[in-house]
């Protein structure tokens, strides 16, 4: 498998120095890299090699400097150790499988197109009107629905289901049991207190590099798209409601549940079983503590949130009021023990 420099550092959210359109085939050792090869430099006592190395691309910090020029293609990052353990990881999920070809008995409309490298497990099923690139992995018991598209390199594995009308970009993971598109929850309540169904008609959008955890759930849009941006990562057991939209390199922990409307920025990280209401935005950079409740627009980069307790709503509320008054509080009562310690002194 083959990826240009500028891909791989879209997936890093790295900027290039140099060719960005050079192709890289395989990761190396900087001391040992060749021609076609990327690796990184992380540890000071390996930048000799920076000036020596036959790689095609390096992965260096942001602040790195340059003691003389430098052959290979610099891929800028704010760390480069975690940013090669992210390929490799993806390099490994990619290649630990050489199965190719198609198992029987599967099922493969007739109007749908997949390209070269492929492969399809036993039981799977592709509907009509499809557009699945090179290299795309469809495992066992896995279900694409009508008029899907998959981009080059993606994988589908067991069991996972994939509803119509879904887009899903290069190099994608969708794991075990997971369910991309289905209808989003939405009732509209009737007169007589029933509920009925506001059909969905929107679909899902997951950009190029992807990963979406097993057993995670993602709803259709009722208009439009709900959408995940490129290089996010949805851990497994998340709850992605209709229209919620994930920017770029987000993750999301497991248990996770984000209902319709949601937005969420770039680069955020939501621990488990964090809680997010409908209609509410996070900016990019925001940080969400495990099991935190979100009820409110987030419109500050960087924000880290903590916490979330539920008991009597209008208690709550006072309690709220009061809470954040603490820290005025706690400074009068300190002035005002600071007064009767003066008052007592002989």
């Amino acid at each position: 498998m083959e990826f240009t420099v500028q891909q791989i550092a879209e997936v890093l959210g790295g900027t290039v120095q140099g060719d960005a359109s050079q192709g890289i085939s395989s990761l190396a050792k900087i001391e040992e890299a060749q021609a076609g090869s990327l690796t990184f430099l992380s540890n000071a006592k390996y930048e000799p090699f920076l000036y020596t190395t036959g790689a095609s691309a390096v992965i260096v910090g942001r602040e790195q400097e340059l003691r003389e020029a430098v052959k290979p293609t610099l891929i800028r990052v704010e760390n480069p150790y975690l940013a090669f353990s992210q390929l490799l990881e993806f390099y490994a999920q990619a290649t630990r499988t050489g199965k190719r070809g198609v198992e029987q008995p599967s099922y493969f409309g007739a109007s749908s197109e997949i390209g070269s490298g492929h492969y399809r497990g036993a039981f799977s099923y592709v509907g009509e009107g499809c557009k699945l690139g090179e290299n795309v992995l469809i495992f066992p018991h896995a279900y694409i629905g009508d008029r899907v598209t998959i981009g080059a390199g993606s994988i589908i594995h067991a069991g996972a289901k994939i509803y119509s009308d879904t887009v899903i970009g290069q190099f994608c993971v969708v794991k075990a049991g997971a369910v991309v598109g289905t209808d989003g929850f939405g009732f509209a309540p009737q007169p007589d207190g029933s509920y009925k169904a506001i059909p969905q008609i929107g679909n899902v959008v997951l950009e190029d590099f992807v990963s979406i955890g097993a057993n995670a759930t993602i709803d259709c849009a009722t208009l439009g798209s709900t959408r995940v941006g490129r290089g996010s990562k949805i851990d497994n057991l998340v709850q992605l409601a209709h229209n919620v939209e994930i920017g770029q390199h987000t993750v999301i922990a497991a248990q996770t549940g984000i209902a319709g409307s949601a937005k969420i920025g770039d680069h955020c990280v939501l621990a488990g079983q964090v809680g997010m209401a409908g209609h509410v935005t996070l900016a990019n950079k925001t940080t969400v503590t495990a099991q935190s409740g979100i009820g409110k627009n987030v419109k500050q980069e960087g924000t880290i949130l903590q916490g979330s307790t539920a008991f009597d709503f209008k208690q709550n509320q006072r309690a709220q009021i009061v809470f954040r008054r603490l820290p005025e509080l706690e400074q009068r009562v300190s002035e005002l023990e600071k007064a009767k310690n003066a008052t007592e002194k002989p």
